[in-house]
Protein backbone atom coordinates (compact mmCIF):
# COMPACT_ATOMS: atom_id res chain seq x y z
CA UNK A 1 0.00 0.00 0.00
CA UNK A 2 2.38 2.58 0.74
CA UNK A 3 4.29 1.08 -2.23
CA UNK A 4 1.53 2.16 -4.40
CA UNK A 5 1.30 5.70 -3.00
CA UNK A 6 5.05 6.09 -3.73
CA UNK A 7 4.71 4.76 -7.26
CA UNK A 8 2.05 7.40 -8.17
CA UNK A 9 3.24 10.37 -6.10
CA UNK A 10 6.72 9.67 -8.49
CA UNK A 11 4.29 9.67 -11.42
CA UNK A 12 2.49 12.40 -10.38
CA UNK A 13 5.69 14.16 -10.53
CA UNK A 14 6.99 13.28 -13.78
CA UNK A 15 3.74 14.32 -15.61
CA UNK A 16 3.62 17.30 -13.48
CA UNK A 17 7.35 18.05 -15.24
CA UNK A 18 6.40 16.47 -18.63
CA UNK A 19 3.06 18.76 -18.62
CA UNK A 20 5.30 22.02 -17.98
CA UNK A 21 7.66 21.20 -20.58
CA UNK A 22 4.23 20.50 -23.01
CA UNK A 23 3.03 23.88 -21.65
CA UNK A 24 5.90 25.54 -22.39
CA UNK A 25 6.09 24.10 -26.03
CA UNK A 26 2.81 25.14 -26.89
CA UNK A 27 3.01 28.66 -25.85
CA UNK A 28 6.25 28.73 -27.49
CA UNK A 29 4.78 28.00 -30.84
CA UNK A 30 1.88 30.05 -29.65
CA UNK A 31 4.06 32.99 -29.67
CA UNK A 32 6.14 32.26 -33.16
CA UNK A 33 2.58 32.08 -34.66
CA UNK A 34 2.03 35.69 -33.45
CA UNK A 35 0.09 37.77 -35.67
CA UNK A 36 -0.55 34.73 -38.16
CA UNK A 37 -4.44 33.94 -37.40
CA UNK A 38 -4.28 31.22 -39.96
CA UNK A 39 -1.21 29.59 -38.08
CA UNK A 40 -3.13 30.04 -34.74
CA UNK A 41 -5.76 28.51 -36.04
CA UNK A 42 -4.40 25.11 -37.31
CA UNK A 43 -2.50 25.45 -33.61
CA UNK A 44 -6.02 25.38 -31.59
CA UNK A 45 -7.56 23.13 -34.34
CA UNK A 46 -4.54 20.93 -33.46
CA UNK A 47 -4.89 20.85 -29.54
CA UNK A 48 -8.70 20.11 -29.78
CA UNK A 49 -8.44 17.21 -31.59
CA UNK A 50 -5.70 16.27 -29.38
CA UNK A 51 -8.18 16.31 -26.74
CA UNK A 52 -10.85 14.72 -28.59
CA UNK A 53 -8.36 12.40 -28.63
CA UNK A 54 -7.06 11.64 -25.07
CA UNK A 55 -10.30 12.00 -23.87
CA UNK A 56 -11.76 9.35 -25.92
CA UNK A 57 -8.49 6.46 -26.43
CA UNK A 58 -6.87 7.42 -22.64
CA UNK A 59 -9.32 9.19 -20.45
CA UNK A 60 -12.39 7.80 -20.98
CA UNK A 61 -11.10 4.05 -20.35
CA UNK A 62 -8.98 4.82 -17.48
CA UNK A 63 -12.34 5.67 -14.86
CA UNK A 64 -12.94 3.93 -12.08
CA UNK A 65 -15.09 1.17 -12.73
CA UNK A 66 -16.82 1.35 -9.75
CA UNK A 67 -19.46 3.79 -7.97
CA UNK A 68 -17.45 5.20 -5.24
CA UNK A 69 -14.36 5.05 -7.05
CA UNK A 70 -16.30 7.19 -9.81
CA UNK A 71 -17.75 9.48 -7.05
CA UNK A 72 -14.38 9.91 -5.44
CA UNK A 73 -12.56 11.01 -8.90
CA UNK A 74 -15.67 13.10 -9.55
CA UNK A 75 -15.20 15.03 -6.18
CA UNK A 76 -12.07 14.99 -6.83
CA UNK A 77 -12.39 16.92 -10.57
CA UNK A 78 -14.43 19.28 -8.81
CA UNK A 79 -12.23 20.52 -5.97
CA UNK A 80 -9.20 20.82 -8.50
CA UNK A 81 -11.35 23.08 -10.54
CA UNK A 82 -13.71 21.20 -12.77
CA UNK A 83 -13.92 19.68 -15.81
CA UNK A 84 -11.28 20.62 -18.58
CA UNK A 85 -12.81 22.11 -21.50
CA UNK A 86 -11.88 23.84 -25.02
CA UNK A 87 -14.46 26.75 -26.10
CA UNK A 88 -14.53 27.70 -29.43
CA UNK A 89 -14.97 31.26 -30.22
CA UNK A 90 -18.24 31.85 -31.38
CA UNK A 91 -18.95 33.66 -34.91
CA UNK A 92 -20.52 36.91 -33.08
CA UNK A 93 -17.11 37.68 -31.08
CA UNK A 94 -15.30 36.92 -33.91
CA UNK A 95 -17.42 39.48 -35.88
CA UNK A 96 -17.78 41.71 -33.04
CA UNK A 97 -13.97 41.69 -32.50
CA UNK A 98 -13.41 42.96 -36.43
CA UNK A 99 -15.86 45.43 -35.83
CA UNK A 100 -14.16 46.35 -32.63
CA UNK A 101 -10.69 46.73 -34.94
CA UNK A 102 -12.16 48.42 -38.33
CA UNK A 103 -13.67 51.25 -35.91
CA UNK A 104 -10.39 51.73 -34.67
CA UNK A 105 -8.88 52.24 -37.72
CA UNK A 106 -11.23 54.10 -39.19
CA UNK A 107 -10.82 56.42 -36.14
CA UNK A 108 -7.25 56.62 -36.39
CA UNK A 109 -6.99 56.99 -39.94
CA UNK A 110 -7.15 60.98 -41.02
CA UNK A 111 -9.98 61.85 -43.50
Amino acid sequence: MVQESQNRQSQDGQSTETLEEVQQVVRQVAQGCHGNPEALLGLLRLLEALHREICEQEFRPALPDTRRALYSFLREIESEGGWPYIPRMRLKTLLAHLEAQTSELSETTPD
